[in-house]
C-alpha cells in the first residue's frame, strides 16, 4: 500500500509547498499554508481515453424522470418546516449555533424519536456515552433503540456505521473529528475539510440522512473553512440568547427547501418544544401603550410573522451621536434617518437613536423601514400610537414607499391577530377592502407621516 503523502498549500494563491512555512515563497502572504493531502497522479495516457466514466451518455433535461423525494418527518414539526417538510434520504444537514444554544438538545430529541421507526446513530467527539444517557434521562426521551458511538476519527465511524447500515446519523461535533491522513491536531482547516468530504462521501453512496454540528467563531460565523457550507445540502443556525427561554432556527441554504425559512422553540426543562405560533409571543407588549413601540409584519421562509419594533430618540450629550440597532441592520437605520431628514422634515441629528426587535428576531428584509422610521418619530413626539396599529414598507432614498412581496397575506395575517388599521405601500393596498381592518396605502415618506398625524 503505498503511503499517503501530504502537502502545504496556499489558501491565497494555491501555490504548493512541500512543508509547513509561515510565509507563502509566492505571494508573500502570512500563515496561509494549510496542510493538504496530496492527489493521486494521473497517467497522462489515462487522462482523456481511459478516463474512468469518460462512457456516460448526456441526457436531455426533459427526458430526466421526476419522482417525489421521500421524507423523513422528525419529532419536531418546527425542525420539518426549517428542512423543507423533513429530512431526505442522503442529504447532510449543517447546524451550527452559539455554546449552549439547543443543538445537541433538539438533535438528542429528534434521534430518540427516529430510533423508534429507523436504525439510528448518534457519534458523539466531546461527550461520554454517560452523558448523553444523562441528558436524554433529564428530557425524559425514550433511547432504548438509538445506537451510541463515542469515537472521533473518521475512519473508524465510517468503518462502524459500514457494519450497522444507519438510515439516519448524527456528528457531534464536526470539529472534534479527524483523519489519519493528516498529521495536523483536530479542528483545524485541513481536518475539518478532509473528514467532512469522507462523511459526505460515505452518506451520499449510503443514502444516509445526516446531521453534522458545527462549533462557530465568536463573530457568529462557522468555524473552519468556508467551503464546509458548500459541501452540504443545508446549513442552519440556532439563533437566541442563551440565558433566554426562545430559540430560533434559522435555514440559510436548503437544496431540498425554502432558503431563509425559520422555526421557533421555546426551551423549558423537558427539552426543546415547538412554538407553533410565534407572532404571538413576540407580541407580548405591555398593558399600557407607550411612545416609540410599532408593529410590522414580516416574510420569513414561507409564512408571515409578526414582531415589534421598539424606537428609542433621545438627546445626545455628546459630540457623535449614537446609532445602535439590535436585530436590524445598523448601516440601514443611518441611511434611513437620513431620508427622514431630507424628505420627511424630522431632524435627528442631535439625538441619539436606539433601534430594537422584541423577542431576539433578526429582520433581514427591507419591509421593516417604515415601521422603523414610525417608531423613531413616535418616540422623537413622544407620541403614543395605537396598539391596533401595523405598518410594513420599503423606504427609498427619495423619499418613495416600495412595495414589498406577499402584501395581501401580511395584512391577512395582521387583520387575524386584532389589528385594525395598516399604513402599507400603495401598490400593496388591495383593490377589495379586507374585512375587520382598514388599510391606509401612502406612496411617499411624507404621505405615512400625515396618516401618522391622523391617528
Amino acid at each position: 500500500m503505498s503511503k499517503i503523502k501530504t502537502i502545504y498549500a496556499c489558501n491565497e494563491c494555491g501555490a504548493v509547498s512541500p512543508k509547513w512555512s509561515g510565509q507563502c515563497s509566492e505571494c508573500g502572504q502570512w500563515n496561509c499554508l494549510v496542510e493538504q493531502v496530496e492527489a493521486k497522479k494521473t497517467p497522462q495516457n489515462a487522462r482523456f481515453a481511459g478516463y474512468a466514466g469518460a462512457d456516460k451518455q448526456l441526457q436531455k433535461l426533459g427526458e430526466v424522470e421526476q419522482s417525489e423525494t421521500a421524507r423523513i418527518a422528525t419529532s419536531l414539526s418546527e425542525l420539518d418546516r426549517v428542512l423543507g417538510g423533513g429530512l431526505v434520504e442522503g442529504s447532510v444537514v449543517l447546524i451550527g449555533g452559539d455554546p449552549g444554544i439547543g443543538k445537541s438538545t433538539i438533535l438528542l430529541q429528534s434521534m430518540c424519536h427516529l430510533s423508534e421507526q429507523l436504525n439510528a446513530v448518534y457519534v458523539t467527539g466531546e461527550e461520554s456515552a454517560q452523558q448523553i444517557s444523562m441528558r436524554a434521562k433529564r428530557l425524559g426521551l425514550n433511547g432504548n433503540q438509538l445506537s451510541l458511538l463515542t469515537e472521533t476519527q473518521v475512519e473508524t465511524i465510517i468503518a462502524t456505521a459500514q457494519n450497522v447500515q444507519p438510515q439516519v446519523m448524527v456528528i457531534d461535533s464536526i470539529q472534534t473529528i479527524y483523519t489519519e491522513l493528516l498529521q495536523s491536531a483536530p479542528g483545524g482547516v485541513a481536518q475539518v475539510r478532509e473528514s467532512t468530504a469522507q462523511l459526505v462521501r460515505f452518506a451520499k453512496q449510503k443514502g444516509i440522512a445526516l446531521f453534522v454540528v458545527g462549533h462557530v467563531t465568536k463573530d457568529g460565523a462557522l468555524a473552519g473553512p468556508r467551503v464546509l457550507e458548500h459541501m452540504v445540502d443545508a446549513v442552519l443556525y440556532f439563533e437566541g440568547e442563551r440565558d433566554g427561554r426562545y430559540r430560533i432556527l434559522r435555514a440559510v441554504k436548503n437544496r431540498f427547501g425554502a432558503v431563509n425559512e425559520l422555526g421557533v422553540f421555546a426551551m423549558t426543562d423537558e427539552g426543546l418544544k415547538e412554538v407553533q405560533n410565534p407572532s404571538a409571543i413576540f407580541l407580548s407588549r405591555y398593558q399600557q401603550a407607550a411612545a416609540g413601540s410599532v408593529v410590522t409584519v414580516t416574510w420569513e421562509g414561507s409564512r408571515p410573522l409578526l414582531v415589534e419594533v421598539q424606537a428609542l430618540v433621545d438627546e445626545s450629550h455628546a459630540g457623535n451621536p449614537r446609532r445602535v440597532a439590535v436585530g436590524l441592520d445598523q448601516n440601514r437605520l443611518a441611511m434611513l434617518l437620513a431620508v427622514l431628514s431630507r424628505h420627511g422634515g424630522i431632524f435627528c441629528h442631535d439625538q441619539d437613536v436606539f433601534l430594537n426587535v422584541v423577542g431576539g428576531v433578526r429582520v433581514m428584509e427591507t419591509s421593516a423601514d417604515l415601521a422603523l422610521l414610525l417608531a423613531a418619530v413616535s418616540s422623537l413626539r413622544n407620541q403614543i400610537l395605537p396598539q391596533n396599529l401595523i405598518a410594513f414598507g420599503e423606504v427609498g432614498l427619495a423619499g418613495e414607499i416600495r412595495p414589498v412581496p406577499n402584501g395581501q397575506e401580511r395584512i391577512k395575517e395582521a387583520s387575524k391577530h386584532g389589528f385594525k388599521v395598516a399604513i402599507v405601500p400603495k401598490a400593496n393596498a388591495p383593490k377589495k377592502p379586507i374585512e375587520g381592518i382598514k388599510i391606509v396605502g401612502v406612496a411617499h415618506l411624507s404621505d405615512a407621516l400625515t396618516a401618522l398625524s391622523e391617528l
